[in-house]
């Protein structure tokens, strides 16, 4: 079993860049596919990327997901950020592949809001 904690998020400007990490406890994050979904207000959660390489649209060119082992964290390092990007970000946890499906995912984090201001 695996505990993820995100942090990072804030208020940031159209245009700014904000990194988000999600620390783990319990297991090692290489046990895992690791990646980050996000929720915005009045809509279902989203898929945005994983350590595998997959990206949402949205995202692609902009957002860079990445690990550190040794401190057991993933980061979502996001640039160029929107309006749109505006959302509660969770990190996710699974052993089930493709992670975007968003299906059986068992360890989610309780999510950071980011806020992007136009």
């Amino acid at each position: 079993q695996v505990q993820l904690v995100e942090s990072g998020g804030g208020l940031v400007q159209a245009g700014g860049s904000l990194r988000l990490s999600c620390a783990a406890s319990g297991r090692a994050l290489s046990a895992y596919i690791m990646g980050w979904f996000r929720q915005a207000p009045g809509k279902e959660r989203e898929f945005v990327a994983d350590l595998l390489g997959d990206y949402a649209d949205s995202v692609k060119g902009r957002f860079i997901i990445s690990r550190d082992n040794a401190q057991n964290t993933v980061y979502l390092q996001m640039n160029s950020l929107k309006p749109e990007d505006t959302a509660v970000y969770y990190c996710a946890a699974s052993n089930a592949y493709p992670l975007r499906s968003n299906r059986g995912i068992p360890y989610w984090g309780k999510g950071t809001l980011v806020t992007v201001s136009s």
